[in-house]
């Protein structure tokens, strides 16, 4: 059975000499793009190619009109896949430095193309690192295969079906930033601070418990059941500040047995693009 949502080191570790497992570094520091760079080639897990957040997994951002983390169209997107030897035969897995805040960006993205076999490191690089298996500093080349998209267009939602969900009682909207930032009191990254109203605040980092790794299922059950209802997934609508940590939570939400969430990729910096749209703040969910 191929792991769909998460793994923990101990799993992977048998592996990492397995063709048919591609291992992907995702580490990434907003405000410091190169850094994740520089931490791979200091030391990663061994046979693991790098994937730049920027670079790989976001497309071409059209000022006023686009988030900070587009999606990337899927043709070049699954070229990419295809250069770094991933094709429907193999096992991803992908990690990162912070909780999976940006592995899950890959993770789902695999799923928006139709590609279930992937997962999530728990705990990632620093569990790697405590359970000290090895560790390698040269830089890792696969063997091209050939990805084939079957992309699942109804994981993602655009801003005119969040338009739409914000009204609607029988739809959830569910903002995955911190609860500063969705009540508009420490936004230092996007030009408007606020949420979108009738939003609901689902902070992604609650997902973890205080060593980095995701809570058990049970917990992550409750926790989501009771910040959502019991809305069903498909009318669940997950956004965060430009569509990445917003995957987190519905990793989250999938891994608890809870279904498969929507996504808006564009999310708040595609949201406050266009003025006219209302915007909220404090602890108001109307609007």
């Amino acid at each position: 059975m191929p792991f769909t949502t998460l793994i923990a080191p101990g799993e992977l570790r048998p592996h990492i000499d397995d063709p048919d497992w591609a291992v992907v570094d995702c580490r990434f520091t907003l405000g410091q793009p190169e850094r994740g760079r520089w931490a791979y080639a200091a030391a990663h897990i061994p046979g693991a190619v790098y994937a730049h957040l920027e670079e790989d997994l976001s497309g071409t951002i059209v000022p006023g009109r686009t988030g900070r983390h587009p999606l990337p169209p899927i043709g070049p997107f699954a070229a990419w896949l295809s250069a770094w030897g991933i094709d429907e035969r193999v096992q991803v897995v992908t990690y990162d430095d912070v909780g999976g805040a940006i592995a899950a960006r890959l993770w789902w993205m695999l799923r928006w193309v139709g590609h279930d076999a992937v997962a999530v490191l728990d705990g990632g690089w620093p569990a790697w690192e405590a359970a000290e298996f090895p560790v390698a500093a040269a830089p890792a080349s696969r063997s091209p295969r050939r990805f084939s998209p079957r992309p699942r267009h109804d994981l993602a939602v655009d801003v005119h079906v969040v338009e739409r969900a914000r009204r609607d009682p029988g739809w959830r909207l569910a903002d995955a930033r911190a609860a500063p930032r969705f009540r508009g009191e420490d936004e230092t990254i996007d030009p408007v601070a606020g949420h979108i109203p009738g939003a609901l605040p689902v902070p992604f980092a609650d997902n973890l418990d205080p060593s980095g790794r995701f809570r058990p299922r049970d917990e992550l059950r409750v926790r989501l059941t009771n910040a959502l209802g019991h809305t069903p997934a498909e009318r669940t609508v997950f956004y965060c500040g430009s569509g990445v940590t917003a995957a987190h939570d519905v990793l989250a939400m999938v891994h608890a047995g809870l279904g498969e969430p929507r996504l808006y990729p564009g999310s708040w910096s595609e949201w406050i693009t266009d003025p006219r749209r209302p915007v909220a703040r404090g602890s108001e969910l109307g609007g």
